[in-house]
C-alpha cells in the first residue's frame, strides 16, 4: 500500500528520496528512491501525466485528497502534483454526483502479480508483497548499513522491532563474522 499511495509530488528525483505518507504506525517518512527506477519511472509518469490530461480535458482527472484538504483547497484533486503515481486503469464514479476520478491501482492487482511471479520463478516459499520490506531490511544489514537508519527507512518506532531482522543473516550470535573466518 505504501507505494500504490504514493502521489506524484512524493517523488523527489533531484534528492533520490520518496516520502511515504500514513505508512508504518500511520507516520510519514522519507526513504531512499533507487537510482535504477529513476528513468523507468520518470517514463511512467510520462503515461500517467497523458492519462491525466486526457482525464483534465473529459471534464474529470481528480483524485481523492487527504483529511480536509479537499474542502481548504478547492481545486487541488485535479493538480498535477496529487495525481496517483500507480492510478487505476478506469475511473471511479459516484452514483450520486456523477463526478468520476481516478484511485491509485487496488492492492489484489499487484498481489495477484507477485504471486504469479514467485509461482512462475519455482520459489518453493512462501512470498508476497510484504516480503519485499524483509528483504530491502535484510540486504541493507547484509551491507552493513547501522540498525538506526534502517529503522528510520522502515518507520518503526522502536529499534527492537528492527533488530528481528538480524537473526536472518545466519553469521553467528548478533550477526557478527567469526575473526577465523577473516584469515
Amino acid at each position: 500500500m505504501e507505494a500504490l499511495r504514493l502521489r506524484v509530488q512524493d517523488l523527489d528525483f533531484a534528492g533520490h528520496q520518496l516520502t511515504i505518507r500514513g505508512g508504518k504506525g500511520n507516520k510519514d517518512r522519507v526513504t531512499v528512491f533507487p537510482q535504477k527506477l529513476m528513468q523507468p519511472l520518470q517514463i511512467h509518469l510520462q503515461e500517467v501525466r497523458r492519462l491525466h490530461r486526457v482525464d483534465l480535458a473529459a471534464g474529470w482527472g481528480q483524485v481523492p485528497l487527504p483529511g480536509a484538504l479537499e474542502r481548504k483547497y478547492t481545486s487541488a484533486s485535479r493538480e498535477w502534483i496529487w495525481q496517483w503515481v500507480f492510478p487505476q486503469v478506469t475511473r471511479w464514479q459516484n452514483r450520486n454526483t456523477d463526478e468520476q476520478g481516478r484511485h491509485h491501482l487496488d492492492p489484489s492487482v499487484i498481489q495477484r502479480a507477485v504471486h504469479a511471479a514467485v509461482r512462475a520463478a519455482g520459489i518453493s516459499k512462501p512470498a508476497s508483497c510484504h516480503t519485499f520490506r524483509h528483504c530491502f531490511a535484510t540486504h541493507l544489514l547484509e551491507r552493513g548499513s547501522d540498525i538506526r537508519t534502517i529503522q528510520e527507512l522502515l518507520g518503526h518506532s522502536d529499534v527492537k522491532t528492527t533488530m528481528i531482522y538480524t537473526h536472518v543473516l545466519n553469521r553467528g550470535p548478533a550477526g557478527v563474522t567469526s575473526p577465523a573466518d577473516l584469515l
